[in-house]
């Protein structure tokens, strides 16, 4: 009896250490993939906060709440299922349905170029703060919706060895963490002015002075961060159409910028900044021409069905 009750307190010690490991190897794997989405998470948070320029102070964090909640919807309950049928039964789709994606954000990124070189900006024919919220979020979304997928995507190639159930517990809490993330960084840094204001009531001086700079400095940023989102989706969609075009037989663009990036990167001390940036700027001025072709063509049948 104690010793068929010893062996199965074994057996349950070998499970929970299993178990255990199971928690480790997934958390890893997660931290693995979030790390090599890195990228399309800094365009993610660069784009978000220019969606609430213009909202009133205390409407800024409930439509970023929005946002992050249509935000888990679009990863969990979207792309979440159908990347894993499709990289279970037709991975050869993903890279058509990520240069889609890709191509999707060259097009708005030049719209926005567009519009800050013609000196306007469409509103879209927002009536009222609530169809304005309304519009902002849907909007925000569907960008995001993007994103979400080439982060998604993106964690899917690095963990597409796993079993099924870890490859879908490993994307889940990637989906849950980036989210996080994102959105609480995207919500502190608009919250910003308002905390500099506080700051600036306190007794002490030091503190009245950061709050005032702060106040001060937060619309700079806001403008800055703004224009970092637009060709921070020029970048990230340029470089998916590059990876695309070689992974579809089309290799001399990739190659070009290969060569490129080794003809800097010997240079000591700032070879791997030096091949970084070429590669950088070569998606970005990539995702600004396709997507200044899209934007004609979308520009051209919306001119012509106005007119009709």
């Amino acid at each position: 009896m104690s010793a068929g009750l010893a062996a199965l307190l074994d057996d349950v010690a070998a499970l929970a250490k299993a178990a255990a490991a199971s928690v480790d190897d997934v958390g890893a794997a997660a931290g693995k993939a979030t790390a090599k989405a890195t990228g399309v998470v800094v365009d993610d948070t660069a784009v978000t906060p220019r969606y609430v320029e213009g909202i009133e102070p205390k409407r800024e964090l409930p439509v970023i709440w929005r946002i992050a909640r249509g935000s888990l919807v679009n990863k969990i309950l979207i792309i979440l299922p159908v990347a894993l049928v499709l990289s279970q039964f037709a991975p050869w789709l993903l890279t058509p349905i990520l240069m889609l994606g890709g191509t999707y954000l060259c097009f708005e990124g030049a719209e926005k170029v567009w519009e800050m070189v013609a000196g306007h900006a469409e509103n879209g024919g927002q009536d009222g703060e609530r169809a304005s919220e309304d519009q902002i979020a849907k909007g925000a979304i569907r960008t995001d919706l993007i994103l979400s997928a080439e982060i998604m995507v993106i964690s899917l190639n690095e963990v597409s060895h796993e079993p099924l159930l870890a490859r879908t517990l490993i994307l889940l809490v990637v989906a849950v963490v980036i989210t996080l993330l994102v959105y609480g960084v995207v919500g502190l840094i608009v919250k910003m002015d308002d905390i500099g204001l506080a700051l600036a009531r306190r007794d002490s001086r030091g503190a009245q002075r950061f709050g005032r700079g702060l106040v001060t400095a937060m619309p700079r940023v806001l403008s800055v961060i703004s224009l970092v989102g637009v060709f921070a989706m020029l970048w990230v969609g340029g470089h998916i159409m590059l990876q695309g075009l070689d992974t579809l037989g089309l290799h001399a663009p990739f190659e070009l910028v290969h060569h490129l990036e080794e003809a800097v990167h010997g240079v000591a001390g700032v070879g791997g900044f030096l091949a970084w940036l070429v590669e950088t700027l070569c998606s970005l001025v990539l995702g600004l021409v396709w997507g200044g072709v899209v934007f004609a063509v979308v520009h051209a049948v919306r001119s012509r069905r106005h007119r009709h």
